[in-house]
């Protein structure tokens, strides 16, 4: 099992993220070649956060903070899509030299991946990849041309309030099924203080199209807007 440590990276670049702990990221079986996630179902994603001497330990195949909310058997999965988004989020950080994947990445994640339900809304709401990847580097800089972002960006709190957000809110539902990444993308709306949240509302995202895209929480499918 491979450590990173983040313990002796810089945070140069830009303030946004610099406010965060400095984490160590342990990773099981999980490696990224091209666009395929490989992921060993049997094997806990681990996230030590050492300054709060918390930690989060989740059998599912995203990061949650709340390992122990419902037992695991009844638990909601990951859609394919939203899993293959979050991975794509992770490179996005990476390319842009982020120490850390923020809902910014999240959102760039759902854009990349682009077959889903909530990247199809998006589109047709004229908010593209290129423009969300232009609204970033706007808010939150460029980092040092010399540093070098871990293999796999530790989540910042707000993004993983965002993927928490998301199970919460499937579970409330009460509606079987996977979670889909129109519950991440609702996930990033609702923490409003998040440069994901600043970018959507930037490119005119707000809360009467959030109120359009939940009719279609539970719909994952490729759909054509007019």
């Amino acid at each position: 099992m491979a450590t990173h440590s983040l313990s002796s990276l810089p945070f140069a670049g830009f303030t946004s993220h610099s406010h965060l702990s400095k984490r160590h990221l342990s990773l099981p079986l999980t490696s990224l070649y091209g666009n395929r996630l490989l992921l060993h179902p049997s094997t806990p994603f681990v996230i030590k956060h050492h300054s709060s001497v918390t930690s989060a330990t989740v059998s599912l195949s995203l990061p949650t903070a709340k390992p122990d909310r419902t037992p695991s058997e009844k638990s909601p999965k990951w859609s394919s899509r939203s899993i293959k988004s979050f991975a794509m989020a992770e490179l996005e950080a990476r390319k842009l030299k982020y120490p850390n994947t923020g809902t910014e990445a999240l959102l760039m994640g759902i854009l990349v991946e682009g077959t889903s339900q909530a990247a199809k809304f998006l589109r047709a709401n004229g908010i593209t990849l290129f423009k969300v990847r232009e609204e970033t580097v706007n808010l939150l800089g460029k980092s040092d041309m010399y540093f070098f972002s871990p293999e796999h960006p530790p989540l910042t709190e707000q993004a993983q309030r965002a993927l928490d957000w998301a199970v919460d809110e499937k579970l409330k539902s009460g509606e079987s099924g996977e979670i889909t990444t129109t519950y991440l993308l609702l996930g990033i709306w609702s923490e409003k203080e998040s440069a994901g949240h600043k970018i959507l509302a930037t490119l005119g995202f707000d809360d009467e199209k959030a109120k359009e895209l939940e009719k279609y929480l539970n719909e994952d499918i490729v759909m054509n807007y007019k």
